[in-house]
């Protein structure tokens, strides 16, 4: 059963009303901008141009500046930015021991896909080069992304290793948006469950996102592409969440093509919960498997 803590979240977010899809692109994301979130004490901040996208290094007291982690927030593809995510950044930095790199890939409708693509794709490259202290190349690579950064993590990998590139050594897809089609059936299914997305929300984002291109064009619903070669993953998810079936598909179809999934979906959680780790036990928990996950398997020579 979930916490007491969890039941008091849940609560406030049932007595307030979810994203309006009516608001302007400006409105949602003064709105989703105007969240506080705790950070972590002992974390450094320092603030980059990673291969010409604006990026800041989070990376806890401690923390091995060798070992990298990539951050790709979410917000659906339209709002969210490094000042929304720090705080997860910090906390996946502590938890893993490595230093986490997190990005202000560019927005739709301004920049439509595939511009999140071509940033993440420019920042991991950076990063590959590039830690907290000046150009020096990773021991080991990550790339941890919550929502749309969960897509955004896998067609980053995806183009990574089409053009040739070494991938990283594991990711971590939490409550990854993977469909844009909107075509599971936990749409319906957990459409009352989940007190944080609405159909209506993720239809206005993905239009604003997809400018167009084909819904189900691989790199915008990473669910539809080959994902052979990736590396190991860890995909979490609520079983709450109207995305559900956004992380159970991709796993199956993940495992089909010969990848190591470690798949946790969390009874009653709502979507990335971890965001609330600084008062929730189940996002602390959640937040500490990651960092267990990314520290497992970092190369042996790491």
């Amino acid at each position: 059963m979930a916490s007491s803590e969890f039941q008091a979240i849940v609560e406030r977010m049932r007595a307030t009303p979810p994203l309006d899809p009516k608001l302007s692109i400006e409105e949602l994301r003064a709105g989703y901008n105007a969240a506080e979130w705790p950070m972590p004490d002992d974390t450094d901040l320092t603030p980059v141009d990673a291969g010409g996208v604006p990026g800041e290094w989070v990376v806890a007291a401690g923390a091995n500046p060798a070992h990298r982690v990539l951050h790709f927030h979410g917000g659906g593809y339209v709002i969210g930015n490094i000042a929304t995510h720090r705080d997860l950044a910090a906390a996946i930095s502590h938890a893993s021991g490595c230093a986490a790199l997190i990005v202000d890939y560019r927005l739709a409708p301004e920049d439509p896909f595939p511009a999140a693509v071509d940033d993440g794709l420019a920042a991991y490259r950076w990063m590959r080069a590039n830690g907290p202290t000046g150009p020096a190349p990773a021991r080991s690579t990550a790339i941890v992304g919550d929502s749309a950064g969960g897509g955004l993590t896998l067609a980053t990998m995806i183009a990574a290793r089409d053009a040739g590139d070494p991938l990283p050594s594991a990711a971590v897809l939490i409550s990854p948006w993977t469909d844009l089609s909107l075509s599971g059936a936990s749409m319906q299914t957990r459409k009352t469950a989940d007190p944080r997305l609405t159909h209506e929300i993720l239809e206005v984002m993905a239009s604003h996102y997809l400018g167009g291109h084909d819904r189900r064009s691989p790199l915008a619903s990473p669910m539809f592409a080959d994902l052979r070669s990736l590396p190991p993953l860890l995909m979490q998810v609520g079983d709450a969440e109207i995305i559900l079936d956004d992380t159970t598909r991709t796993a199956q179809s993940a495992r089909e093509a010969g990848v190591a999934v470690t798949e946790e979906v969390w009874p009653e959680m709502f979507h990335v919960w971890h965001h609330m780790w600084a008062t929730l036990p189940e996002a602390q928990e959640a937040v500490d498997r990651l960092g267990s996950f990314l520290k497992q398997h970092k190369p042996e020579s790491a």
